[in-house]
């Protein structure tokens, strides 16, 4: 399963409903739905506004749920700048928010929320893969 579309912050409604419905399908857990959602829609935020600014480019996401348990995997590609968002360390959450540095928090998240996450950059694409068991 795959869409493709311009990675602008107006089409993220429809990435959302596009997973939603194959989430749906496979009777995820509400809970896991939700994870997965937000997830997916800090990975596409990102490459809508930095992967491309100050221009815009287009942004592919693959999805399988294969595997007993079911697990999902969703791998996002764009040609945009380079950039490993996983290469970030992770925010110092024992800090008081204002002496923290800004950014990072949403891929933190996305880290802690899906049971595993990669980036490579390959042929000139950023491919970022989150997977996570549905059950």
């Amino acid at each position: 399963m795959e869409i493709e579309m311009e990675a602008v912050p107006q089409n993220l409604p429809q990435l959302l409903e596009w997973i939603e419905t194959r989430l749906e399908e496979a009777d995820c857990p509400p809970k896991t739905q939700m994870q997965i959602a937000v997830a997916a829609e800090e990975i596409f935020v990102n490459i809508a506004n930095y992967a491309y600014a100050p221009g815009t480019g287009r942004v592919t996401a693959r999805m399988d749920i294969s595997g007993e348990p079911p697990r999902l995997s969703i791998t996002f590609i764009d040609s945009g700048v380079p950039y490993d968002p996983l290469s970030r360390a992770d925010p110092d959450l024992s800090l008081p928010v204002e002496q923290r540095e800004v950014g990072g928090l949403g891929i933190y998240m996305t880290k802690k929320f899906m049971d595993s996450v990669s980036y490579e950059y390959i042929d000139g694409c950023n491919v970022f893969t989150m997977k996570k068991y549905l059950s």
